[in-house]
């Protein structure tokens, strides 16, 4: 591994790659069901009611799916969030350490600005590379009010593949980029805060505890912690964004971006542009904190397995 201006060795763009993939499937597996929640409760009109007339909360939600549909209906769109989240998770990483690495100074340090641009930079480029066709197959798959444990109600989008094949048929390829603005700026405004906070934290508690690592069970907390920053601050663009995604209407972006944030505000009021924020932030912050300790392990094993392959260790132990 070649070395910074300060003496310490870069980790390789593969191992940034790897360890990303694997943190992004653990995560996928982990907290796909809240997802789905969210999308149902960002697509309702109305919000769903209990026999009292209160509105269902995301447990309410999620109970209804299950009575309704079976338990597996949480797991709808899973193959399209899998398919995509490991591309997407070596892309978010890899990309953020290279722009970190062209961000840093003549030493190798990086300031917190730009750690915040190099996430800036790494969420869109995951959003225009991965993130946006894998979210509209996702969306239309987990839309879909079939139940899985009746083997005669036939769903319009069987799986991913199939999904992916009708929407180009039925719309063209361009339909798969539905809010390719709105997508790419939440994932730049969501990883700009996640990256800067957990790499702040981070730092702050190696310093704290004057630690060179920190135990896997502090990256989940600071995983966790960080992850809840971007949807706090963009939950209005995920809400205009899956409405836009959910829907086949004709017209270019503005239009229906207009379209739809008019009909939100007219129709629902501005509380409606915050509709599944509690499922979000259950399924984000736990996903973040989850791809941190994840990808901070994964990483850990491939640097000491590489220190040792180029000290030769491997060399000897298969040469006895």
């Amino acid at each position: 591994m070649s070395k910074n201006n300060n003496g310490k060795q870069k980790t390789p763009l593969l191992t940034h790659l790897v360890a990303g993939g694997a943190a992004g499937f653990m995560e996928a597996c982990t907290c796909h069901p809240l997802d789905t929640i969210k999308v149902r409760m960002q697509l309702a009109k109305n919000a769903a009611r209990n026999a009292k007339g209160k509105p269902l909360g995301f447990l309410g939600v999620g109970a209804k799916i299950i009575r309704n549909e079976s338990f597996w209906a949480l797991y709808k769109g899973l193959g399209a969030v899998v398919s995509g989240i490991v591309p997407k998770m070596a892309i978010r990483f890899s990309s953020f350490e290279l722009y970190k690495e062209w961000m840093a100074d003549a030493d190798g340090k990086v300031s917190t600005l730009s750690v915040f641009f190099a996430g800036l930079a790494a969420g869109t480029t995951e959003a225009v590379m991965v993130v946006s066709p894998m979210d509209l197959i996702k969306i239309r798959l987990q839309a879909q009010r079939h139940s899985m444990a009746d083997p005669m109600d036939v769903p319009k989008y069987r799986n991913a593949p199939h999904a992916a094949y009708t929407i180009v048929r039925e719309e063209g390829v361009r339909a798969l980029y539905k809010g390719v603005t709105l997508t790419a700026l939440r994932q730049a405004t969501n990883q700009a805060a996640n990256f800067t906070a957990y790499q702040e934290f981070k730092k702050y508690a190696q310093k704290y505890q004057n630690l060179e690592e920190l135990p896997s069970y502090q990256h989940l907390i600071l995983g966790g912690v960080s992850g809840a920053m971007g949807p706090l601050s963009n939950a209005p663009i995920d809400t205009i964004k899956t409405r836009i995604q959910k829907s086949s209407a004709p017209g270019s972006g503005w239009e229906r971006f207009k379209v739809v944030t008019s009909e939100i505000m007219t129709k629902e009021g501005p509380k409606a542009f915050y509709k599944g924020l509690t499922p979000r932030l259950l399924r984000v912050a736990p996903g973040q904190a989850v791809t941190f300790m994840v990808y901070e392990k994964v990483k850990s094993w491939l640097d000491v397995f590489q220190g040792k392959v180029k000290d030769g260790e491997i060399t000897a132990l298969v040469s006895k």
